[in-house]
């Protein structure tokens, strides 16, 4: 019902910025709350930034002041600005929305930041 498309991801050093962008299929408005997530390998996937809905927003303390989660115009998309860079913040990155009580994820980009 809905599908979610990453892209952004890449090899930067450290201090460098990105940014990641999310399109989503089918119709979606401001109160579907939409969200990136990452994953390293062997850990855990984790919340790095989620807008609630209303355009309210949530971060990871490990991000706060440094990325930026925002919404288009249209609804159905998602940006996480990701600005000095960390080999910490390497990972997979995914964009999740709940959409009809669901949650719905995308394949993921990758983003790799070296020392």
């Amino acid at each position: 019902q809905v599908e979610l498309v990453e892209s952004g991801g890449g090899l930067v050093q450290t201090g460098g910025s990105l940014r990641l962008s999310c399109a989503a299929s089918g119709i979606i408005s401001s109160r579907n709350a939409m969200g990136w997530y990452r994953q390293a390998p062997g850990k855990e996937r984790e919340l790095v930034a989620v807008d609630i809905g209303g355009d309210s927003t949530n971060y990871s303390d490990s991000v706060k002041g440094r990325f930026t989660i925002s919404r288009g115009n249209a609804k159905n998309t998602v940006y996480l600005q990701m600005n000095a860079l960390k080999p910490e913040d390497t990972g997979v990155y995914s964009c999740r929305i709940t959409w009809y009580q669901r949650d719905y994820w995308g394949q993921g980009t990758q983003v790799t930041v070296s020392s």
